[in-house]
Parts: C-alpha cells; sequence; structure tokens
C-alpha cells in the first residue's frame, strides 16, 4: 500500500484502559470490547469499539474502514489520482474548480488556520516538502535554486473555496495543496462519526498520533490515552490523558528527519524559510474535533512555544503540551486547561522551568 497523509504525524500515543474492575464492569455487562486493526494512510489504524456482541462490532468496524479509504482517496497527495492531485492537475487559475463536500471542509479548515497564524500553518507548501521528501531519500539539501522556486509556487493567499458552491479556486501557477498536516485528524473523527451512526458511540479511533474518542467505555472515567515521550518515542508513556467525546493529535520529529553535515532536520517545514524545523520539539493538542487538534499541532510546533501555545490557549476548548529540548533535558509548557484532561493518577506536567519526567 502506498504511504499517504503522514506528513504531520510523528509520535505514537498508547491506547489503553486501566485495569479492569470488576464492580465498574458489571454497571453494562451486555458490552465488550473488540479491537480491530487495518493498514491505512501508511500506517496501521486501529479501532477499539463496545459492542452487545461481535457481529454488530465488525459491521461498525468495517463501515468506518470504509470512510477512511473513502476519505484518502479524496485527500492523498501520494495517489495521483487521489481528488487533490486530480484538482491541482486540472486547476486553471482564476477558474473555480468542482470540489466534493469532505474537500471542501478540509480547505476551507486549512485556509482558515493559515490566516489566523499568518502562514505559519500553509496547506500550500506541497511544492517545497517534494523537495525535502526527496532530501530524506538522498540525504543531500535542497538546492538553493530549487527550494526559492518553490517557495515562489507557495501562498494560502492564492487559494479560496466556496463551501457552499462546493468549488476551488487558486489564482498562483503551479500552487499545490497538500492536507498532510490536518488531514489525519479529521479522517479520524469521520471514522468515528461512523461508529456512532451504527450505534458504537463507545469507540476511540486512533491513526498513528491523531485519535477520537467517543462516549466513555463502561465503568471508566474515560479514554486513557498515553503521550509517548520525547526523548523515547517507542518507550512507555509517562502521562496520560483522559478522553471523552475529544479529539487529540502529536506532532513532531521522533519518525520522519533526516541528518544531513551534522544537522538534524525535521520532515515539518517552516513555510518562511522553507528549512526543516532543526530544534528537538513536540506538541500534543486535545480539542473537541479532529482537525482542530491535527491543525494546531503543526502550527504551533512551528510557532515555537510562547506564540503555539497562546495559539492553542485562545482556541475554546482546546489545551496543548508542548515539549522540547533543551541543554539540560525535556522541558514541558502547557496551556492551563490541560490539567482538566490529566488521567485521575497522572502527577502534574513540570512547569517550563524545570526538566520533565
Amino acid at each position: 500500500m502506498k504511504a499517504c497523509l503522514t506528513s504531520a504525524i510523528v509520535l505514537f500515543f498508547a491506547v489503553s484502559l486501566a485495569a479492569a474492575n470488576p464492580q465498574r464492569e458489571a454497571a453494562v455487562p451486555s458490552l465488550q470490547k473488540f479491537t480491530f486493526a487495518e493498514p491505512h494512510l501508511g500506517t496501521i489504524v486501529q479501532i477499539q469499539v463496545y459492542a452487545p456482541e461481535e457481529g454488530e462490532a465488525k459491521e461498525g468496524a468495517a463501515a468506518a474502514f470504509a470512510r477512511i479509504a473513502e476519505l484518502n482517496r479524496i485527500l492523498s497527495d501520494y495517489d495521483p489520482e487521489s481528488e487533490l492531485m486530480r484538482l491541482v492537475r486540472s486547476a486553471k487559475v482564476g477558474q473555480p474548480m468542482p470540489a466534493s463536500s469532505d474537500f471542501c471542509a478540509v480547505l476551507d479548515a486549512s485556509l482558515q488556520l493559515a490566516r489566523r497564524t499568518k502562514g505559519a500553518f500553509d496547506p500550500t507548501l506541497s511544492p517545497v516538502i517534494q523537495l525535502w521528501r526527496r532530501a530524506r531519500r538522498t540525504r543531500e539539501l535542497p538546492q538553493p535554486a530549487l527550494l526559492e522556486a518553490a517557495l515562489q509556487r507557495v501562498g494560502y493567499q492564492f487559494v479560496t473555496v466556496d463551501t457552499k458552491a462546493g468549488t476551488v479556486t487558486i489564482q498562483k501557477e503551479g500552487l499545490r495543496l497538500d492536507f498532510g498536516g490536518i488531514a489525519k485528524g479529521h479522517i479520524a473523527e469521520e471514522a468515528l462519526k461512523v461508529l456512532r451512526e451504527k450505534g458504537l458511540s463507545r469507540s476511540l479511533v486512533a491513526i498513528s498520533g491523531d485519535i477520537a474518542a467517543g462516549d466513555t467505555p463502561p465503568g471508566e472515567p474515560g479514554w486513557r490515552v498515553g503521550i509517548a515521550p520525547l526523548d523515547k518515542p517507542d518507550g512507555q508513556p509517562s502521562r496520560f490523558l483522559k478522553l471523552v467525546n475529544m479529539a487529540v493529535s502529536t506532532s513532531g520529529d521522533a519518525y520522519q528527519s533526516v541528518e544531513i553535515a551534522g544537522i538534524r532536520y525535521s520532515h515539518i517545514i517552516d513555510p518562511k524559510t522553507g528549512v526543516g524545523l532543526i530544534e528537538r520539539r513536540s506538541v500534543t493538542v486535545v480539542a473537541p474535533h479532529g482537525m482542530q487538534a491535527d491543525g494546531l499541532d503543526t502550527a504551533a510546533l512551528i510557532l515555537g512555544p510562547q506564540a503555539g501555545l497562546k495559539l492553542i490557549a485562545d482556541t475554546p476548548d482546546c489545551a496543548g503540551l508542548y515539549l522540547e529540548a533543551g541543554p539540560d533535558g525535556l522541558i514541558a509548557h502547557e496551556t492551563e486547561r490541560l490539567k482538566a484532561f490529566f488521567w485521575p493518577e497522572t502527577e502534574e506536567i513540570p512547569s517550563a522551568n524545570g526538566s520533565s519526567r
């Protein structure tokens, strides 16, 4: 299967429930837990469902996976026949192009975030992203002339979307779109929506570092989600969140980076410079919606701790954790709202004035 939509997700979440409590489980004796996994979007997608019986759970999971595949065919920039790729190939400057409601919704959210962050998040960065994908393969920096030419083809100001008419208009020759920094959150939430429609509200969808959580599991305060450590992304999580009808997303450089001439470049690219970030960072965002969480963590990563955390804190009902590698170890910054999402046994995350556990 071709990889797709992987650019924003670099840290993994460990998803689990607290140890079973017989007295709690007795509260809803008719529900059983079922887990399903399939390869999609260049990773393994996991779905956890509580249902009365296996057949109902299988039917719901199959429908959710089908929705994930459908959205991949719309939003992927790896599939040459996706709606995104067909649209940019056929687009003529200044001419509205018909687009699906899913495509328009993701583009509209992307452009709103781009305007809000003054381009720190930019869904038109594709020409530059393509150069850095090649750099990771060849371990050679993009040639300055090619990088400058790619940056000249970038600019969220040069694309508009009319969600009512279902059209997209591109105003710059050579402009290309990339939804890697926002789409997985949307896809996870849409899959969860399908499960709800099937009567399976106690469900969770995990697409690498993007998770959409539904109603609480039987007898538990919420879904227990562990955030992978920045220094050991495959290690045991030391921080756990409690999620109920919320989404969470983490962005960083743990798995997608390249070292060239002794410098480690992240796959997360600053649209202003066209260069991958060289600081070790990760951002986790909890939000009511998957697109919010996914887009905000990417933008905050580029903006830096102060501006990035302010962006998250200024977004209603959202919370964030910003980790960065300092000379004396890891430093954690968090928004005040994050405490509301700590799992009951989780200790308070150390402040930015000290190293994290």
